[in-house]
């Protein structure tokens, strides 16, 4: 029988989502919104005093929300969390595989391990989470998954063929998910965001002599002319999780500044987006 979802304020009323990759950048910032919106929240990730620190701000806001240690590219963590998630919240009811992971190099000198480590991160992942939240997203009257893609699931990035590899895969995952699963009320869509400011791009640019000009000269191939912030992302995937995306299902949202909308582009002025909007 379909568990009915309890009345509260907020698009997420009385809504359980478990969050991967949530102890920072897109993931802490989804779990932070989801929370406003009513949602109890599970914050899981291999950081788990970051998790914790998340969770604590949240519920001294007024929120409800958990943090878990969780491994994604080990079953027995992915099984484990969503396990302690639905007996905590009693329901789940919406799934963000936010989790991710990069390694840069050519393809000829990557080795089977570090082959398998990304793939593992990146798509294994989320097949563990859907095999075993599916039960209790089965059980709820509707339910949601978002899993978090990029514009490298379009197109190639130099370096990262196994990262492209795996977010092209991303969208065929989404696509199957959804195409099975409408039957027990599942919707399963993908964000595919372009550069974004996260603690791992920061990571990926401090590697140059010049961070801040690295980033500058790829923001100069953006039409919008800025990086996305972590909320920018969490935004189209909380859209995704509720409501008012009522009938769709099996697509991708591209979150990515204008970045994939021409074969090449290179801005010769400043935007009207890199300057603070004017007070009224």
């Amino acid at each position: 029988m379909k568990t009915p979802v309890p009345r509260k304020s907020g698009r997420l009323a009385g809504r359980v989502a478990w969050i991967s990759g949530a102890t920072s950048g897109i993931g802490e910032a989804v779990a932070e919104l989801f929370a406003r919106e009513g949602a109890s929240v599970a914050l899981a990730g291999r950081r788990v005093e970051l998790g914790r620190a998340i969770a604590g701000r949240i519920r001294a806001s007024g929120g409800s929300a958990t943090a878990h240690r969780c491994d994604v590219s080990r079953e027995r963590d992915v099984a484990r969390s969503i396990a302690a998630t639905a007996r905590e919240f009693g329901r789940l009811d919406i799934l963000v595989n936010n989790a991710g992971m990069v390694e840069v190099g050519d393809l000829h000198e990557y080795s089977e391990a570090r082959w398998d480590r990304v793939i593992a991160v990146n798509v294994k992942s989320m097949f563990f989470a859907f095999k075993h939240a599916f039960p209790h997203l089965a059980a709820a009257e509707r339910s949601h998954v978002v899993n978090v893609g990029s514009i490298s699931s379009f197109v190639g990035q130099a370096r990262t063929p196994v990262y492209t590899t795996s977010k092209h895969a991303i969208l065929g995952l989404t696509r199957s998910i959804a195409l099975d699963y409408a039957v027990h009320g599942v919707r399963c869509n993908s964000v595919c965001p372009g550069i974004t400011d996260t603690p791992m791009l920061r990571e990926h640019l401090n590697a140059s002599p010049d961070p801040d000009g690295l980033l500058a000269e790829r923001l100069r191939r953006v039409p919008m002319g800025v990086a996305l912030s972590p909320a920018d992302v969490a935004r189209s995937i909380l859209f995704l999780s509720c409501e008012d995306s009522s009938g769709v299902t099996g697509t991708s949202i591209t979150i990515d500044c204008g970045y994939l909308t021409a074969a090449e582009w290179t801005a010769d002025r400043p935007t009207a987006f890199q300057k603070p909007p004017k007070k009224r």
